[in-house]
């Protein structure tokens, strides 16, 4: 028997009829209605040394899904000290013009920690404010866990003291996105198990971050988090975008997995690291 949505409770999510809810004020669900044309572009396994402000390289409508992790602004070798409002102007500009090289439907996966203690700044609640303000559906947040307990940091503030206890992060988000529509405009061949995909639906993740000093860059993120989201959200053959490219993970992670990759970075000693992995890999 089919669910649906109730004033006080539901007993299940089986074929749930979820039109209640999407009626009701609250709901901000608008998606672009009209055919919207697909382009498959010719670049592809690429890596440009520049910034990813301008992609003229790729045509609009071309990207199937966007994963990357944006530098944080917090004084790693790579950052540079912007003030706080720099810094999401920068971030949205090239999300605008991801914006614009995403398919109908494509999807756009963003891994970002929040920072600071004095005050806290909720570096993945301003994005998401971006990402909506351009145009983009939020499809939901993950929560990656990166540690547990005693693995965390020890930065305890006020030990064992009322006075001024500093909460340890052990997590970072992964924010989810879609151009459009939740729904991508064409079918193509899944590579997901149906093990992984129970999985990798639920809103926590848990597994270890990547060694820097293993890979040479100051903060990669594990193969295991492009995987996981490539295998989601993307066809076999589908082109996948990495706009802050860095060691270049996100861009293995779509060639192990039979797809494209282009990547962006404005460090060469970077993008050199990226096509060695590329090319010890493939």
């Amino acid at each position: 028997m089919k669910t649906k949505t109730r004033s006080f409770g539901s007993s299940g999510r089986v074929s749930h009829d979820s039109s209640g809810y999407y009626s009701r004020k609250m709901s901000e669900h608008k998606m672009v209605k009209g055919e919207l044309t697909v382009n498959r572009s010719t670049c592809r396994n690429q890596i440009f040394c520049k910034s990813s402000e301008n992609m003229d390289d790729l045509p609009d409508n071309s990207v199937a899904l966007m994963v990357t992790s944006p530098p944080y602004n917090v004084g790693k070798e790579y950052d540079e000290d912007m003030n706080l409002q720099d810094y999401l102007d920068f971030l949205k500009r090239v999300f605008t013009e991801t914006y614009r090289v995403l398919e109908p439907g494509g999807r756009a996966c963003i891994n970002i920690a929040n920072s600071g203690r004095k005050p806290y700044i909720p570096l993945s609640h301003k994005i998401s404010e971006i990402m909506i303000d351009i145009g983009f559906l939020m499809r939901g947040e993950i929560i990656w866990v990166k540690a547990d307990g005693a693995n965390g940091s020890c930065a305890w503030g006020s030990f064992c003291s009322p006075s001024n206890p500093s909460l340890r992060d052990i997590h970072e988000y992964i924010l989810v996105f879609s151009k459009h529509d939740f729904k991508r405009a064409y079918s193509g061949e899944s590579t997901i198990s149906k093990e992984d995909f129970m999985r990798d639906t639920l809103s926590i993740w848990r597994f270890n971050p990547e060694s820097a000093t293993r890979i040479g860059h100051p903060a990669p993120f594990p193969l295991e988090l492009p995987s996981r989201l490539i295998n989601l959200y993307s066809y076999k053959g589908d082109l996948i975008l990495d706009p802050f490219m860095g060691s270049g993970t996100a861009c293995v992670a779509a060639k192990r997995l039979s797809r494209d990759y282009i990547g962006y970075d404005i460090d060469e000693t970077y993008c050199k690291m990226a096509q060695n992995r590329l090319n010890t890999f493939f």
